[in-house]
């Protein structure tokens, strides 16, 4: 086993998680785009480190259901509070930019809406049958809240008909009630097997460095492989701010490949590990990989 955690400094980094961010030609028309249509998305309000590269390759994780969150998870930069109402023109708009920008593969996520009595469930499904209408060619992902894992609204989403279905496990089990606001380690699982048993290609994500050990996360893998979860994503925290959770340990770019190699090892048909890596990271990659291996 490689070393994969590395002791936390008070205020220097890894040189690994120093990145130089240089806009490519992509990167002022999504921009545009962006702000002509009033879309929300992961990269800002998440504050993501990839923003600029992202992009920069003419990519974006639209963030559908306004910017502020019903729950305040105590990783997560995403404004916490009492939302508006969701926009019955938030759909179109996202379309219309997607048909824009030309993308081949989408990428939707959302606040948590538990002010809503379906959790904004029928709001996405407007949102993805408009994506697919207004751009036939396009593979459809989506990252959705676990709408207190009731299947009604899960069945929802998923007559939709997205490409991949996606819900964050987030972290491992000994560490959810600590740093997830209301959501239950269990919760999440039960809603990735429903998803999976009724037919989505299901994808999670897990963050390291917020104090869990190799062998929790090697569970945390062989849970998401029992329910049916196909891609995994692990990316490093980093703390938005000081009144969020600190940072307990770095991990080594060997320690993200060794994570990736363990994941494959469980049967995961694409697993995407990297220090800097997030949900949406090179999602288009995925949904090639699980074809492959269909």
């Amino acid at each position: 086993m490689p070393k994969v955690y590395d002791k936390v400094t008070a205020h220097t980094k890894p040189q690994w998680l120093k990145i130089r961010l240089q806009r490519g030609e992509g990167y002022g028309e999504v921009a545009r785009i962006v702000e002509t249509h009033q879309l929300h998305t992961i990269c800002s309000s998440g504050m993501c480190p990839n923003k600029t590269e992202c992009w920069s390759r003419r990519t974006a994780t639209f963030m559908i259901l306004g910017e502020v969150c019903t729950r305040a998870c105590r990783f997560c930069a995403t404004a916490t509070g009492r939302p508006l109402p969701p926009d019955p023109a938030e759909a179109q708009r996202v379309a219309e930019s997607i048909r824009l920008m030309g993308l081949r593969h989408a990428v939707i996520t959302s606040v948590t809406r538990d002010d809503l009595a379906d959790g904004g469930a029928a709001h996405w499904a407007d949102v993805i049958t408009q994506v697919r209408a207004a751009n036939p060619e396009t593979t459809i992902e989506v990252l959705i809240p676990d709408f207190d894992g009731r299947s009604e609204l899960l069945d929802i989403v998923l007559a939709a008909g997205a490409d991949i279905v996606g819900h964050n496990l987030e972290t491992v089990r000994r560490l959810t009630p600590a740093v997830r606001s209301r959501a239950r380690y269990d919760v999440s699982l039960g809603v990735l097997r429903y998803l999976s048993e009724h037919g989505a290609v299901v994808k999670s994500g897990l963050m390291v460095g917020l104090g869990e050990t190799e062998q929790e996360m090697l569970e945390a893998f062989d849970d998401l492989r029992e329910v049916g979860c196909r891609i995994v994503t692990v990316g490093q925290y980093l703390q938005p701010t000081l009144n969020h959770v600190p940072v307990a340990a770095y991990v080594t770019p060997e320690g993200f490949a060794w994570f990736r190699d363990e994941a494959l090892k469980r049967g995961f048909d694409y697993a995407e590990c990297g220090p800097l890596v997030r949900s949406s990271y090179m999602a288009e990659k995925a949904l090639s990989a699980c074809r492959t291996r269909k």
